[in-house]
């Protein structure tokens, strides 16, 4: 079993990084002998979505050659997609900034999105690829949203990609409020933590 963790939070001391920590230490304790690959997109050279890149999907796509600086582009696409199609699981750490994900998150999801790989096109309509994979979400956002809120384009819009290649078993543990109600902080955080601990167990 091969589990994948994808951490998009470079804050110190962030509440993501305590979901995340929570979650992969407890994982980690239960799951011995699975193979776990940990990403943390910060770290990475992540080239935004252009005009180049959109070129290099539609080439590999099509089975045409590539020139030196679009492989160049390729191979680090390339590298991202081949490991998130390799995980049977996948666990997402990422806080709601503004609304939206953090933009490395956006970048990495731009690279998932492949013809062929992640989804097809059928007489029907679209239709993803990747049905068996299984995501838990871990996601802190300091205010608190309504689960059809609009204004939250943090959780939804993950989902929403990953709906896309199919994938439909996913979990999600938020952390919310510990900045709108500071007198409660840290036992939102607290028990957010636990429940990220519990999801880990089962996951």
């Amino acid at each position: 079993m091969e589990t994948l963790f994808v951490k998009a939070n470079d804050r110190e001391n962030s509440v993501t990084g305590l979901l995340y920590e929570a979650f992969i230490s407890t994982y980690k304790a239960l799951n011995p002998n699975d193979l776990i690959v940990e990403l943390d997109l910060f770290q990475e050279h992540m080239p935004y979505l252009n005009a180049l890149m959109i070129e290099v999907n539609y080439k590999t796509a099509q089975g045409i050659p590539l020139s030196i600086s679009e492989e160049e582009v390729n191979h680090i696409v390339k590298r991202h997609l081949n490991q998130f199609l390799a995980a049977d699981k996948i666990v997402f750490a990422f806080p709601l900034w503004n609304l939206t994900v953090p933009a490395v998150l956006h970048t990495y999801l731009d690279y998932l999105h492949h013809p062929r790989k992640t989804f097809t096109y059928t007489e029907e309509g679209l239709v993803g690829l990747l049905p068996n994979k299984k995501v838990a979400l871990l996601n802190a956002r300091g205010g608190v949203y309504a689960e059809d809120d609009r204004s939250e384009m943090a959780v939804s819009f993950v989902k929403n990609h990953l709906n896309v290649f199919g994938i439909t078993d996913i979990t999600t543990v938020i952390i919310e409020g510990h900045n709108q109600f500071p007198d409660r902080s840290e036992t939102i955080i607290q028990k957010g933590l636990q429940k990220a601990k519990q999801v880990a167990k089962t996951f």
